[in-house]
């Protein structure tokens, strides 16, 4: 071959060999796409609500008696929310603005008692549409648990659920996937904590990631406890409590009047059950290989209630939406994402619960007014601020009226028994009620606009009867400051948000968004 032909032979050889490694790499590259573009492992999901466990009943916000060891090394360990609140400041609302995202008023569960409805969308539905297995274990109180309700967990997209349509105690009585109900031997947040880890261990067999409410009955009242527990507080101080308050009695199911003192060593004891419980859970976890990859979250559904204030160094109770009612503990942890400890003083609200797992599993939001927001920036240490403000209203539902149900009636006939009595009955039955319109006393009722300082809080009506007051709830957290007066313009502002904000609400009440 003379000098051009080798020349020209080198040259198609590097033409050749450049080719074929431009190929390689194309394919090489198309195979990487291809591994990015897949669903990343999706992380298991464990959510735990407490039953009317307020803010400072935790070790780690500085309580001086009350001994939560699990939930005091979360919040060393994880994500500690240190403003977290709850939608209402009572429990049903509450666990209907976790289950859809959206305020509670918006669909009728205004106060217990009021069920959901079942045209709303279910985080467990969509948990469902991403890959998961799903399970509701505890309290549900969101209508009955019977098969034939048509706002039962199955109806709301649990797989499987083993629930009470209200609270428990001792050995609960739990209905298995809508049958009667059945008495399960034990401690109450043990015996669900103990059905939660069968399902799991069940679910990490068939190889699905598991979606997993965990709805305690504790700390609500009436109070019991394992002795073991009750032991730990028998030395509280002679004073602590020295006042007598009313609660359900255990014996009678009545009201009964008993000594603060005694009451708290129940109460303080089923709390400290309650924490063992998540231990018991943390550990099935990390024996079982799955903790890493699983996002455990606790909070409270709503403040303390009166027989329970002792320590409180906020404002209200139970039932009010100053911030002893709403404020509750909140703790977060996923080891393969949230790896060091963080404490947040961001505004969250148990709305932000769907779109913030909407967030992580990549599921579309629900196509409705959503009053939530995503919370993964919380998780990153990425988000600064709260972007829109938080509305909390206790609804007027127009009772005494004749309204036409939303629901059959024989279907929110509840069917688990309690100790507590209401109207002598041993169960708890719901309701639901169509809306037809909106009316200008629609819009009253004891309500609150939060944004990230200031709070405004309104009681009475819509006219000039009504009591506004206006607080600065990072300066004065007690709420005992009232800025009114010095800031009236600034509470108008706070005052029209919240009324248009009232306005969508009342709409989806009517059925604009189904």
């Amino acid at each position: 071959m003379n000098e051009l032909g080798s020349n020209r032979y080198r040259e198609w050889m590097v033409a050749r060999i450049f080719l074929l490694s431009f190929i390689w790499l194309g394919l090489v590259a198309c195979q990487k796409k291809g591994v990015e573009t897949t669903t990343p492992d999706l992380p298991n999901v464990v959510l735990l609500l407490g039953d009317d466990h307020g803010w400072d009943e935790v070790g780690y916000n500085g309580h001086p008696y009350i001994k939560t060891p699990v939930l005091d090394q979360m919040a060393a360990r994880g994500l500690r929310m240190d403003r977290f609140y709850s939608a209402s400041p009572v429990c049903s609302p509450t666990r209907g603005s976790i289950i859809t995202g959206r305020h509670p008023n918006r669909y009728g569960t205004f106060t217990p008692g009021h069920s959901i409805r079942p045209e709303e969308v279910s985080i467990a539905q969509i948990m469902q549409q991403a890959g998961y297995t799903t399970a509701h274990f505890g309290k549900w109180h969101l209508g009955p648990v019977k098969a034939s309700s048509p706002t039962n967990p199955g109806a709301m997209g649990f797989d499987h659920w083993v629930s009470h349509d209200n609270f428990f105690e001792m050995d609960p009585p739990l209905s298995v996937n809508g049958a009667d109900p059945v008495i399960f031997k034990g401690e109450g947040s043990e015996v669900v904590v103990k059905e939660a880890m069968r399902f799991i261990a069940n679910a990490k067999a068939a190889n699905k990631p598991f979606f997993v409410l965990i709805w305690y009955g504790s700390p609500h009242e009436p109070y019991s406890g394992l002795k073991e527990d009750l032991d730990l507080y028998q030395d509280l101080p002679a004073d602590f409590g020295d006042r007598q308050v009313t609660l359900t009695s255990n014996e009678t199911g009545g009201t009964v009047e008993r000594h603060q003192r005694e009451v708290l060593i129940e109460r303080f004891a089923e709390i400290t059950a309650m924490d063992r419980s998540i231990g018991m859970l943390r550990d099935f976890l990390e024996e079982e290989g799955l903790r890493r990859n699983t996002l455990l979250w606790y909070f409270g559904d709503n403040g303390t209630p009166a027989e329970g204030v002792a320590t409180m160094p906020f404002r209200g109770f139970k039932g009010q939406v100053y911030e002893g009612g709403i404020r509750v503990p909140s703790v977060l942890e996923w080891p393969d994402k949230v790896r060091f400890p963080l404490i947040s003083a961001i505004n969250g609200v148990s709305t932000d619960v769907l779109p913030t797992l909407c967030d992580i599993v990549g599921q579309p939001l629900p196509e409705r007014p959503i009053d939530g927001v995503s919370l993964l920036g919380m998780l990153n240490n990425v988000m600064m601020e709260r972007p829109v403000p938080i509305g909390f209203w206790n609804g007027r539902d127009r009772s005494g009226e004749e309204l036409i149900p939303y629901i059959e009636p024989e279907l929110q006939v509840g069917t688990t028994p309690l100790v507590k009595l209401m109207g002598g009955i041993a169960t708890r039955n719901f309701k639901n009620f169509h809306r037809e319109d909106i009316r200008e006393e629609d819009f009253s009722g004891v309500r609150a606009w939060l944004d990230n300082q200031y709070k405004l809080v309104i009681h009475g009506g819509t006219g000039p009867d009504a009591t506004k007051e206006l607080f600065d709830v990072l300066a004065d957290p007690e709420e005992q400051v009232d800025l009114i007066q010095k800031m009236p313009e600034f509470a108008g502002r706070m005052e029209g948000e919240l009324r248009a904000w009232q306005q969508s609400v009342l709409e989806s009440l009517i059925g604009s968004d189904y």
